[in-house]
Formats: structure tokens, C-alpha cells, sequence
């Protein structure tokens, strides 16, 4: 009756049917009757809403007597935990946020989402529900995009023709074409589902008929109606994120279609729990075509390296590659064909107004670096449409949950209740994670991972509402102000020069111009992106929302919504607070006043000055809260302003409470690690100077790396200028900390000297920007000079961390050049022969040099036990025929070959990241053990003010218990395990005695390769045997591999791993120090070259030091080592000697997180 009244009845008399009907019901259903989705839809809900809004709140609480914000004074545990019904200011309505002007649909798309939101009365909070009713807003906000979407189009449609008018004519709106596409969208795919039956029973089948029965099952997984929305709502988001008025690449297209398909069809799945006979009967036949696909691509190799099995299922798996995209590829081709847009303009001659039907987006082609690429345009008349009116997008599934996440328990199960998520976020179609990760789930062996995640997840947050309208004033006056672009910056354009004036001028303005315009640009984009994350924020301003976590392959855990979250920028942090609050105790407060002087940028200090920092300046934190846009406006002053703000707000209210010590605080208080990746390196190394350097060791004040290395560097830029040198006289009073700060700490992370030359070189340019006129040295030579020490002071500080660093590259080195015993036999047995006959390339290619067999990657286990995969192969491209073009397409496969260069240069790095990862998520676990609300951002830990000690030793505890164990020690026995019976390519001197006696070996034996390895493989097996015999067989044996046993030396060895990979930047290290050698000789008593105004010329230098390599005869480089390659069984050297430091003194460092 509620239904019928809201079709049939307008104005009071409506209002009375549902204040009548609604009175009719018991007080404990009423509500639930709001959320009867399959009868009362979106547009239902929001008239009910504003008629009837005491429907919407909970038993016993009304608009007029909701909770306000408390005091803060209140020592019960309700005002701790902060009730259920809590709000976080006055119920009063923030100001609208004001629009960026932007491109696409992005903007308005984001708002239309978000309607829930301005359907539930100001100052309710959805998390006053019971936990039933959240998951059911929850669901609503994931699932009913689509749906609303479709009947909002079809009713903006029937409108118009209720009034007689054509949509293709009359309408100025996006909407009605919209509704338009689809349904002549459906009609398509309807016809073309029928052609697909066709096509699945004719007897002779054409290349057309051929691509039906392949992406025809999956078609047949959603309804038509669906289909053409999720395809149209795809495409048009997709020209919203890149602005694609010039087009977009149609791969991207395609699969970006394909994607927004499958993810919308896994959801119904997943929400449909029981599905109908006909849908099991689809999902079937597609799975079918899934394992057909699979088969193909196994048709080439049917053996790899050991690893886990893998019973697939067609959730985790996805679909194939080939397969996504001829679906997308289908659906896009319909979308061109039906969607139309009407053209209006003046006819040249008559002048008269003119109308023409054109498609909306037509497929053309482009040339990109000199190649034919196919493009999507979409027509400009619906460009300029989507600017001026962006319709509804798929963004719910981005946003903040109103509920607790799901707990994570299996690979897409777990975070958003109804739209699935993977577990570890990987590349497409990089299968080896998602392999190695669910064997592991199913083992058990991710569920400290998988409960830590769920810890992150249930962090309860709010807004912080006096930021929120702070910055909602500043950003609708459309100033610069904290970090906030502002609405029209001031940029002006320098005038252009005379076309008579000298070339290099012209060529000067036009470099100014481009820096001028893309800061421009930047501008403006952090302004829409800001407008996004404004948007969310005041939409959720009365909500305790949740950020569910995933985590990346190597273990580090990210909040899934993209937009709103924790790990934002400043603007963001100071948004967010904890939903719960803790009241602060003589420990909360005096932290408060220690957070304040951090994100003010006063964090090098002892606590207690620190403390006493905040003390000092408070009358600065008085005015900061009280007239933060007109008053000294001391708070922009911060490292971290808006934190600051945050922080200024949270410390007055606390001092102006009858007693601070029980005020309950929301805000979060960081404890941030020194330079993390270093203090793991330095527990790994041993290392006691360095770890003094990283806070390892229990000190009076705060260590700091950053400056401690800045001191060594300019020591021996002092020492050098003392013996003549140039560059040590022109740089010694120039390096300082933040020179050297992001060389330092990068270090850890695998920075090349290439990068961390760039690293110095724009913070020379930045802070010294007349530093070639004053000097008369090239900065990129200064840059060079400079990074060089940094590598010094950093190899003499942590010379343990050197080492693990070499070692790891020296055992990953030896991984990638190493092929599994599987393989081996698959290249010696039958297969080889068969693929042979099937035309596999890749296969016959090995038997003549088995160096592409090499597709051993990098795998270890962190110390939560979860398997870390490096995606780093050398992809090969295949063509993929679609009805639209043939599409090239770089798609990684685990039979491609390893890249080794990358593997080895990503392995030190990411091997620290997967132990920070560990660290934080084990601290998470026993943070919730002990009562603590926890949140992250990878290395800075976040908790209440009072909660901060306690979270301090259970860092320390955590740290301490990842590095008592032998982690390197650990890494190397589970390489022994995991690569047993692995075959290692070794290149040897040719000249040496044992690589004569090999080259004499094999012009008697005469075998291929490939041959000559499978008989070492042979050999290797024999001698492992525990039959005496056959020991002896393999004995007697003669192979490279027995030469080199009896003869070789290390010595013959050609070149370590480690002194592979370091050799190109000592090189690069090398050449440097000799340009600047070169330069000081050229300099040698000769004044700078000087212009025409006395001004050094910039190319001066770099003239003199070509004049000096033309008169200079190089000296002669040694001639190259002939080497040759030999199959050795796979083993790893020793682990470096640990130096002297005990990672237990650890427990008694305050300034370990500070």
C-alpha cells in the first residue's frame, strides 16, 4: 500500500497515506520496512525520507533530541566508547562545496553517488543502526548504481515523451540519450545473443561465428538491460579519468569495458547467493571456454618450476585475457553502432538551423611514435555535453564503507560486502601471486595476514567537523591557502619576443611558457582531485565510516577506497579522526603536545622539548583556532598544516576543559619510524654505528641519520678542498640535510646512481640556483660529485647493510639464471618433439639454446608467512583478432623468460618492504589483542594520545621478535629448499685451466646445449641417489659439470651476481669522478669562460672538458674476459658475518617510532 501510494498520490494527501501506513506498523519494523529494495526504490526511499524522516532513525531518537558533540569531560565508559548515536557536531548543514570547473564526468558523477547520503536528515548517523541494517545501507551503496541508473535515463526519457517530443531532437540533457543507448543497446545484444545461438549450432562455422561461441557464454552471465548500462556507464567513466577528447587508445577502451563487465557480474553473483538454474547453466558453458582457453595457452609448455597446486575456480582465476577482450571488444562494437547523438548547427549557404543523427564515438585511427594505433573519439557535441552535465558513474565501489568491512577469508572474499576485491593487489593477468596466495589461504598460512588486515579494516572514523568547515570556507573563497591550489591562480604568461630577436631567447620563452602552463595544469588537477575528496567528506560528515584494506605482493596493506583515506595528503589526514574516543590521562595529553610539535616540523627536538614547544606557542594555537583565515595564521607556518590545525583544535579543547586529563580525544597520534628501511637493515647487518644512526640504541635525544650523513659528506668535501679540489671548495658549506635526505633514504630501496644523481641534483637546483655563475661548475657534475660521497658515507656507516645488500642480489642472480629440474626433463622428453609438430616457436627455439628456459623467479616467505612472487618477466606480445581490430597486446606469462636485471634491483628493496610489512601488520595483532585502535601508513603507526606508550613497546616487542630470528639465515635455507635440484647457468673464464679442459670436452662430445644440460641434470641424479650403483654410475660420468667439480677454483668464475649488477654503477660512479678529474685539470689556472655581460657561460665547462678528452688519449681499457657458460647444481654462498649489535637493547630505546 506504501508503494501504491507513492505511484498514485501527490502533495498532503500523499502525506497522510504514509504517515497512515507507516503508523500502522509496530514501532521495531517501521524501520525495517525502509529497506525493502526489490519494492522501494531509490527515488521511494528519498520522498519517505523527506515526508517522513523519524522513520530513519532509530528506536527512541528524533531530529530534535539527537546527542550533540560532549565535552570531552566525561569519565563513563560511554563517552569513552562514544555511543552509537554519536554525532559529531550540532546538526547543522555544511556549506556546499564549491565546483571545479573540470572535464568529464568525473565531478557531478561523484555527487549522484553519493545522493544516499542527502536522503538521511542532518546529524543522523547510519552507524546508530543495528549491524543488519548498516550492511544493508552498505549493499544498497555497492549494488544499486546500475539500477538507478537505468531507471533515472528511462525516466527522464519518458518524460520528454509524455510531451510529444523526441529525445534525439528536443533533448539538451544527457540523461535521456542515455536511456536512449540503452534500450537501443539491449535491443542489439538481444539480437546478438540470438546470432550466438547460431552461431553454437551451425555445422560450418566462419571466423564471426567462431569469436560468437567464444564470447557468447559470457554475454549470456548478465541480463541485456544490464549489459548495455554497465557497457555505457564504462565507457563514459573512462572519458571522464582521461579527459578523452582526443581520443582514447581502443585497448584500453576494450578492456576497460571488460572489466567494468566482469567486476558487475561477479558482484551479482556473489549478491545473488543461490542463482537460477538457466544462470549455473551459462556460468558453465563459460567456464568450460575458460578451460579451453587455459589448455591453448598450456599447449606450449606443460612444465615449470615446482609450485603449488592450484585447484582454480572461475572467481579467483577471472577471465582469460584473449576471451576478456572479444567480450569487451562485442559490447564496444555494439555501443558504436547504436549510439547516436543529434548535431545541431547553421547551414553555410542559408544559415538556416540545421539537425543531423551522428555516432557518438567513432573508431579511428592515430599515429603514436611512428605506429598506427586505433583510438575511440567520442564526437564532440556529447564531449561538450558531459562537461556541462556529468551523469552517475561506478564510483560506490570506491567510496568508505558504513559498516565494518567483511573479514578477509578467502583470495575475493572479504572488505566490501558485494563487490569483489582481491585479497593482494597484482597486475593483470600476473597469475604466480594469485597462485602462490591461495594455495597459501588454503594452507592457513595467510591468516595472521589476513586478521591484521581485518584489524586495519575495523578502525572506526569520522570527519572532523571544524576542519571540514575551515576548509570548505577557504575553498568556496577559491584562495591559496595550505597546500590548497587556488580556484584562478595567478600565473602570468611572460610577453613573446620579436621574431627578429636572437633564436635562443625565443627558445628560453618557450621553455618558461611550458614549465608556466603545465604548473598551471597541476594546478588545477590537485584542485579537481581535492574537489573529489572535499565532496566524500562532507557528504560524510555525520557517518563513522571503515576504509577496508588490501595489500600489495609484497605484503604492505593499503586502504581499498581510493579516494578518502588515511594515506592522503595533508588535507586528508586533518580531515579524519577516530570515531571512538579515549580520554587522555597525564600520558594522552602530554603526547598531544608532542604530535602538535611533530606535524608542526619541530620533530628533531628531545620530547620534552617538544612538550615544552607546544606550551610555548599557545597562544599561537589559541588564535590558529579561533581566526585561522584572519589571524597571524601561525598554523600555515607547519610542516603538515592542516594536521597542525587539527592538532591546535584538539589541544585548546583539552587546556580549556575542566581537566584535561579527561578529556576524551579523537585524534590520532603518530609514532613515524627513522628512516625504517635502514633500521631494519641495520638489525639485519648488525651494524652498532648504524643503528645509533636509526634510533636502535636507547639515547637522550633523538638519532638523526639524514644529518649524520650530511656531516660525513661535508668532512670529506672539507678535506678535498683542503688538497685543491674545485668542486669540494665550491660545495663544502652546501650540503645539508634535506641535500642529502632523499638519497639517504632511498638508498635502502635500490636507488641507482643514475637516480640518486637526479635526487641531488634537483635539491642543488632548488636551494642553489646561481650555483654554476658563482661557481663556474656544472651542476650535473656537482650532483654527480655530491651522490658519490653520499654512497661512501652510507657504505662506512652500514657496511653490515652493504653486504646483506650484495648478498641478496648474489642468491637472486643466481635464481634467475637457473632452470628447475622439471623443465629440464620436459625439454628432454616427448613434449619437445610434439611441440615441434604444433608450431610452438618458443618451444623448438630452447632445444637449440636453453637460455629462454630461464623462468625462475624470485620467491620467499615473509616472516607472517605469506609468499611474495616478483612479477618481473620478459612479456612477449601476441595479436588478438576482434570484431573491431586486431589488438597487440603485451600480456606476462610465467613461461615468458625472467628479467633479471629487474629482478635483481627490485629484490633488496622489496625483500625490506615485505619486513616493514610484517612489522606493522604483527603490531596491528597485538595491538587489538591489547585494546588499541590501530591505523598505518606503512612505516607511521596511529593511535590514541593516551594509547601511544603502550603502542611503543608493542613496536619494539614486534621489531625485536622479526630480528632475534636469523632472517637472512632463514631466506637462505628456504632458497635451498625451494630451488633443490635447480640447474645454475655459471659463465667461467674460457682461458683458465678448467675452462681449456671444458672447451676440449666438448669438441670430442659434440652435443647441443640443450643435451649437454639434461646430462647434467642426469648425472646430478644419479649421484643423489641411495642406490651405490647408481652413485657410481654418476661418478664415472663426464660432463663441463664434473670438469669444473675437479678442476675449477673460485677464481674461475668469471664474475659474481653481485659484481654483475654493481658493476654498471661503479662504471657510471667511475666515469663521473673522471669528467670532474677531467674538468679540475681543464680549470687548472685558466679563468671561467666568460659572455658578453661578464656572466660564465654555461657550456664553458663542458667545452673544456671535450677539448680536454680530444688532447688527453684515454688509457686503454682491458680487454674483455672470453668467457664461457657451464650447467652447475644451484647452491648459495654463506650468510655475511652480523656484526656486534643486539637487537634486544631495542626495548629500552624511547626514540625507536617518535
Amino acid at each position: 500500500m506504501l508503494k501504491a501510494s507513492l505511484l498514485t498520490a501527490r502533495g498532503s494527501r500523499l502525506e497522510r497515506l504514509v504517515d497512515r501506513y507507516m503508523a500502522m506498523l509496530p514501532e521495531e519494523t517501521a524501520l525495517e520496512c525502509l529497506f525493502m529494495t526489490e519494492v522501494l526504490d531509490a527515488r521511494d526511499l528519498a520522498t519517505l525520507a523527506e515526508i517522513a524522516p523519524a522513520y530513519n532513525m532509530p528506536r527512541g531518537v528524533t531530529p530534535v533530541d539527537m546527542p550533540v558533540e560532549s565535552t570531552g569531560t566525561g569519565e563513563s565508559d560511554s563517552a569513552i566508547e562514544a555511543d552509537s548515536f554519536h554525532v559529531n557536531a550540532s546538526p547543522r548543514e555544511s556549506p556546499e562545496v564549491l565546483s571545479t570547473p573540470q572535464k568529464g564526468l568525473g565531478l557531478k558523477s561523484l555527487k549522484e553517488t553519493l545522493s544516499l547520503f542527502t536522503t538521511v536528515p542532518t546529524g543522523f548517523n547510519i552507524g546508530g543502526l543495528s549491524k543488519a541494517e548498516q550492511k544493508e545501507v552498505q549493499a544498497r551503496l555497492e549494488r544499486d548504481c546500475v539500477e538507478s541508473a537505468i531507471l533515472r535515463w528511462r525516466e527522464d526519457h519518458a518524460k520528454l515523451m509524455d510531451m510529444g517530443l523526441n529525445t534525439s531532437v528536443s533533448s539538451v540533457s544527457l540523461g535521456p540519450r542515455l536511456a536512449e543507448w540503452q534500450l537501443n543497446l539491449e535491443a542489439y545484444l538481444t539480437e546478438e545473443l540470438k546470432l550466438v545461438d547460431a552461431a553454437e549450432l551451425a555445422e560450418k562455422k566462419g571466423q564471426k561465428d567462431m569469436d560468437r561461441c567464444q564470447y557468447g557464454p559470457f554475454l549470456r552471465l548478465s541480463p541485456p538491460s544490464r549489459l548495455s548500462a554497465v557497457t555505457i556507464l564504462g565507457t563514459l567513466s573512462l572519458m571522464a579519468m582521461t579527459g578523452g577528447d582526443k581520443g582514447v587508445p581502443l585497448v584500453s577502451a576494450i578492456y576497460h569495458v571488460a572489466k567494468v563487465v566482469e567486476q558487475d557480474i561477479r558482484a551479482q553473483v556473489a549478491a545473488s547467493g543461490s542463482p537460477t538454474r538457466k544462470m549455473t547453466a551459462h556460468r558453465g558453458g563459460a567456464r568450460r571456454l575458460m578451460r579451453l582457453a587455459e589448455d591453448r595457452e598450456r599447449q606450449q609448455s606443460t612444465a615449470d618450476e615446482k609450485g603449488p597446486t592450484i585447484a582454480r575456480n572461475e572467481t579467483a582465476a577471472g577471465w582469460p585475457m584473449a576471451l576478456k577482450f572479444k567480450v569487451g571488444a562485442a559490447l564496444l562494437s555494439g555501443l558504436l553502432k547504436t549510439a547516436k547523438i543529434t548535431v545541431t548547427g547553421e547551414h553555410p549557404v542559408t544559415n538556416a538551423r540545421v539537425s543531423q543523427a551522428q555516432p557518438a564515438f567513432i573508431h579511428s585511427s592515430q599515429l603514436k611514435k611512428g605506429k598506427k594505433v586505433g583510438v575511440l573519439v567520442p564526437n564532440s557535441a556529447l564531449t561538450d555535453l558531459m562537461k556541462r552535465e556529468p551523469n552517475c558513474d561506478l564510483l560506490a565501489r570506491h567510496l568508505p564503507m558504513v559498516c565494518e568491512p567483511e573479514p578477509w577469508s578467502k583470495f575475493e572474499r572479504g572488505g566490501f560486502l558485494e563487490s569483489p576485491v582481491a585479497l593482494v593487489r597484482t597486475k593483470t593477468e600476473e597469475r604466480d601471486q594469485i597462485h602462490y596466495a591461495e594455495a597459501a589461504i588454503r594452507r592457513g598460512d595467510m591468516d595472521q595476514v589476513m586478521k591484521g588486515l581485518d584489524v586495519l579494516g575495523k578502525t572506526a572514523w569520522r570527519i572532523n567537523r571544524p576542519i571540514l568547515d575551515i576548509m570548505l570556507e577557504v575553498w568556496n573563497k577559491g584562495d591559496a591557502i595550505g597546500d590548497i591550489p587556488a580556484l584562478n591562480p595567478n600565473i602570468e604568461i611572460p610577453l613573446e619576443p620579436e621574431a627578429s630577436d636572437d633564436p635562443l631567447e625565443r627558445r628560453r620563452w618557450m621553455k618558461q611558457v611550458r614549465v608556466l602552463e603545465n604548473e598551471r595544469s597541476g594546478q588545477h588537477s590537485l584542485r579537481c582531485f581535492l574537489n573529489f575528496q572535499l565532496e566524500i567528506a562532507r557528504a560524510y560528515r555525520d557517518q563513522t565510516f571503515y576504509f577496508p584494506h588490501n595489500v600489495d605482493f609484497r605484503g604492505r596493506a593499503y586502504p581499498i577506497p581510493s579516494y578518502l583515506n588515511h594515506m592522503g595528503a595533508d588535507n586528508v589526514r586533518g580531515l579524519l579522526m577516530f570515531s571512538k574516543g579515549k580520554a587522555l590521562g597525564e600520558g594522552g595529553l602530554r603526547w598531544l603536545k608532542i604530535h602538535l610539535a611533530n606535524v608542526y616540523g619541530f620533530d628533531k627536538a628531545t620530547f620534552k622539548d617538544r612538550e615544552q614547544f607546544a606550551l610555548d606557542n599557545y597562544e599561537n594555537i589559541v588564535d590558529s583556532v579561533r581566526n585561522p583565515t584572519n589571524g597571524t595564521q601561525w598554523w600555515l607556518k607547519a610542516e603538515d598544516p592542516w594536521q597542525c590545525l587539527a592538532a591546535c583544535h584538539e589541544l585548546k579543547a583539552a587546556m580549556e576543559s575542566p581537566d584535561p586529563t579527561k578529556f576524551v580525544s579523537h585524534l590520532p597520534v603518530h609514532q613515524d619510524g627513522t628512516c625504517n628501511g635502514l633500521q631494519h637493515y641495520a638489525a639485519l647487518g648488525g651494524d652498532v654505528w648504524g643503528a645509533e644512526q636509526v634510533n636502535l640504541v636507547p639515547g637522550d635525544k633523538p638519532a638523526d641519520v639524514y644529518s649524520a650523513v650530511a656531516d660525513l659528506v661535508r668532512e670529506a668535501l672539507v678535506r678535498e678542498a683542503g688538497q685543491g679540489s674545485p668542486f669540494g671548495a665550491a660545495l663544502k658549506d652546501k650540503i645539508t640535510r634535506k641535500v642529502v635526505k632523499q638519497t639517504v633514504m632511498t638508498n635502502v630501496y635500490g636507488v641507482t646512481f643514475i637516480g640518486a644523481k637526479k635526487q641531488v641534483l634537483k635539491q642543488l637546483e632548488n636551494l642553489y640556483p646561481t650555483l654554476a655563475q658563482d661557481s663556474g661548475l656544472e651542476v650535473i657534475l656537482c650532483a654527480s660529485y655530491i651522490a658519490t660521497h653520499i654512497f661512501k658515507a652510507l657504505s662506512t656507516m652500514f657496511r653490515g647493510a652493504h653486504d646483506i645488500q650484495h648478498y641478496l642480489c648474489e642468491i637472486g642472480g643466481r635464481v634467475c639464471d637457473s632452470i628447475s629440474p622439471e623443465r629440464i626433463d620436459f625439454l628432454a622428453g616427448t613434449a619437445l618433439d610434439k611441440a615441434k609438430k604444433v608450431g610452438a616457436k618458443k618451444t623448438a627455439a630452447a632445444a637449440e639454446d636453453p637460455k629462454g628456459e630461464l623462468h625462475s623467479t624470485i620467491i620467499w616467505t615473509t616472516p607472517l608467512r605469506m609468499p611474495v612472487v616478483q612479477p618481473y618477466r620478459k612479456s612477449t606480445s601476441k595479436t588478438i583478432q576482434t570484431c573491431l581490430q586486431n589488438l597487440v597486446l603485451v600480456s606476462p606469462d610465467k613461461f615468458d623468460p625472467v628479467d633479471k636485471g629487474k629482478q635483481l634491483q627490485g629484490f633488496p628493496p622489496n625483500f625490506i618492504h615485505s619486513l616493514d610489512a610484517s612489522h606493522m601488520l604483527l603490531s596491528a595483532l597485538e595491538c587489538e589483542a591489547e585494546g588499541l585502535t590501530f591505523a598505518s601508513v606503512h612505516d607511521s603507526f596511529w593511535t590514541h594520545a593516551a594509547d601511544v606508550d603502550d603502542m611503543g613497546r608493542i613496536l619494539r616487542d614486534a621489531f625485536i621478535r622479526i630480528h632475534s630470528e636469523d632472517v637472512i639465515g632463514r631466506l637462505k635455507a628456504e632458497f635451498e629448499a625451494r630451488y633443490k635440484g635447480h640447474l645454475c647457468r655459471t659463465r667461467i673464464v674460457k682461458t683458465s685451466p678448467v675452462g681449456q679442459a671444458i672447451m676440449e670436452h666438448r669438441k670430442k662430445a659434440r652435443l647441443t646445449p640443450v643435451k649437454e644440460l639434461v646430462l647434467e641434470k642426469r648425472r646430478q641424479d644419479l649421484l643423489a641417489s641411495r642406490k651405490p650403483k647408481e652413485v657410481k654410475m654418476g661418478e664415472k660420468m663426464v660432463t663441463p659439470g664434473s670438469i669444473f667439480a675437479e678442476l675449477a677454483s673460485f677464481q674461475d668464475i668469471a664474475e659474481t651476481e653481485s659484481q654483475a649488477v654493481l658493476a654498471e654503477e661503479e662504471e657510471e660512479a667511475e666515469d663521473a669522478e673522471e669528467g670532474m678529474e677531467a674538468t679540475e685539470e681543464a680549470q687548472g689556472g685558466q679563468e671561467p669562460v666568460f659572455g658578453p655581460e661578464g656572466h660564465p657561460l654555461q657550456g664553458g665547462n663542458v667545452l673544456a672538458l671535450h677539448l680536454q678528452k680530444a688532447t688527453k688519449k684515454a688509457p686503454a681499457r682491458k680487454p674483455a674476459k672470453q668467457m664461457t657458460e657451464v650447467w652447475l647444481p644451484l647452491t648459495f654462498p654463506e650468510v655475511p658475518v652480523k656484526g656486534d649489535f643486539d637487537v634486544r637493547v631495542l626495548r629500552d630505546s624511547p626514540y625507536f617510532f617518535n
